[in-house]
């Protein structure tokens, strides 16, 4: 270990620290036998990480677009600049509209089987300008994720968005064909698509937008439709995401169409959300079973409306991201990156919380603890970083540890006990002793 000062970030819930840089650590050749040890060990590697990221809803745009040009821009900055922000590099978007949309719309009129009244000019309006902002802060292109929460009432057996249905069977090939025109008409917005989920949550029958798939339909409709479509359009460089559901069955699921050889070729990987538990080692099952695909996180929120200052809500993140980046997940994107003080808008009340809340009647922007936690991650495991192998002689403290492309390392250490520990890293024969309060989180750089 070449140099004798470490860096330490911390947040911890009860001294008001937030992503603050401590007093550097020092390297010792002793370490201390009562504190909890923890071994690294950058020569055992695992899967390389891709980034971290948010959606762009029609929500969060919206509530951006009420707000003062210079505390947008601030939020902006917050999130996507690279040394001065949280670092994001993913986004996703709605294909459609979702329950986080101000309404129930489409992108083309009643029973156009033609698709030739296809117009994204709804996006126009607030979510590509976004889009382009946050790009342009990012220094570099976003990889943007969409997804599809309903195809067109017409087009379901149900005849509506919302409440579930099934898309008809006669409307497959053109259902497919209309994602191509969407990333056509983002493309030539400028925005590049770089994946799709097939469905937004195809178990879920939601009040809001939603539509079903069993596992045998998701598999049958990508290989004889959507990924057919993909490749005669010639754009096999789009990443296509089965899933995009909870870690429950999320091997159940995804063995369903991995296991079809001519569905799989077009599978880039499988996408989850955490909604239902925290069985993070279903993701090992899948990376196991089928190592040549790979695991994305596509959405996570705390649900039930906002809840300002709260402490354990970033708790949940960072204890959810630890765990899914520890089962060989590669990028992690969270819900809506800002929404207002209900916790909307949302069409049908399906009110929840973000790291980034504003009060549009007042113009106040809160930072919650997640916005605090996630960047605990995002601003220090860059795009390349490699996982390595790190453990704990004790289960007090969660952590999880990478090796950047700089090969500087990256140990990430969180207390969600109401104790404070003494942790003692042991790498390559030196120690790194360092204090975790009561409710705190640490990244240490090595």
């Amino acid at each position: 270990m070449k140099t004798k000062t470490i860096t330490h970030i911390q947040s911890a819930r009860d001294n008001g620290d937030l992503l603050k840089v401590k007093e550097p650590l020092q390297v010792s050749s002793h370490s201390n036998e009562n504190a909890t040890q923890i071994s690294i060990d950058p020569k055992q590697t695992y899967q390389t990480i891709l980034g971290f990221g948010g959606a762009f809803t029609e929500a969060s745009a919206y509530t951006l677009s009420l707000i003062s040009e210079e505390k947008r821009n601030e939020i902006i900055h917050r999130y996507f600049h690279p040394e001065e922000g949280l670092g994001y590099r993913f986004g996703r978007t709605h294909i459609n509209s979702c329950d986080f949309s101000l309404g129930n719309y489409t992108y083309v009129e009643d029973y156009d089987t033609s698709l030739s009244t296809f117009s994204i000019e709804r996006e126009k309006e607030l979510v590509i300008p976004l889009i382009k902002d946050a790009t342009k802060v990012a220094g570099d292109k976003l990889s943007i994720v969409s997804s599809p929460w309903s195809p067109p009432p017409w087009m379901k057996d149900s005849n509506e968005m919302n409440h579930g249905g099934k898309l008809l069977p006669e409307y497959n090939s053109l259902w497919a064909d209309y994602y191509m025109k969407y990333v056509d008409a983002m493309e030539t917005e400028g925005i590049p698509i770089w994946g799709l989920t097939i469905q937004n949550e195809p178990e879920a029958k939601q009040v809001w937008d939603s539509c079903l798939y069993t596992a045998e339909e998701e598999r049958d409709f990508i290989k004889n439709y959507l990924g057919p479509a993909i490749r005669k359009s010639g754009r096999e460089e789009l990443k296509v995401i089965i899933w995009d559901h909870n870690r429950d069955v999320v091997y159940e699921r995804a063995s369903k169409v991995l296991s079809d050889p001519e569905a799989a070729q077009y599978v880039w990987g499988t996408g989850l959300h955490w909604y239902v538990s925290e069985e993070f080692e279903n993701l090992s099952k899948v990376h196991d079973a089928f190592p040549d695909k790979h695991l994305i996180f596509t959405e996570g929120c705390i649900e039930g409306g906002v809840q300002l200052g709260a402490w354990h809500t970033g708790e949940r993140y960072a204890r959810n991201i630890m765990g899914d980046l520890n089962n060989y997940l590669e990028a992690w994107i969270d819900w809506n990156i800002v929404l207002n003080e209900d916790g909307g808008p949302n069409h049908v009340g399906n009110y929840c919380d973000a790291p980034v809340i504003v009060d549009t009647k007042t113009g106040e922007v809160h930072y919650n603890s997640s916005f605090y936690y996630i960047g605990h991650f995002s601003k220090y495991v860059k795009p390349g970083a490699v996982r390595i192998s790190c453990t704990a002689s004790n289960s007090d403290i969660q952590l999880t540890a990478f090796r950047n492309q700089s090969g500087e390392i990256v140990v990430i250490l969180m207390n969600e006990k109401d104790e404070e520990h003494a942790v003692n890293l042991e790498i390559e024969g030196q120690n790194v002793a360092a204090m975790m309060p009561a409710h705190s989180i640490s990244t240490i750089l090595i």
